[in-house]
């Protein structure tokens, strides 16, 4: 049994504002004006998975969480 689509979790405490998850995904992660990461899309399509598995190993302040459902 595979998994689900991932849900995306943000912490923007965490963010120091690299940018990563905006440049490989930006259909989903935004940039405040701050510089903070913002989440625009929670359950991103199929089509998006990668990118967003992506952005969260790129991510080098671990601000970004992704939850699979069975």
């Amino acid at each position: 049994m595979s998994a689900g689509p991932p849900r995306v979790e943000v912490d923007p405490r965490r963010c120091c504002g690299a940018g990563m998850c905006a440049l490989v995904a930006p259909e989903v992660f935004d940039q405040s004006d701050e510089g903070v990461v913002v989440l625009l899309d929670p359950r991103p399509p199929a089509a998006l998975h990668a990118a967003v598995r992506e952005a969260a190993d790129q991510c080098p302040c671990a601000a970004i969480t992704l939850h699979t459902t069975p």
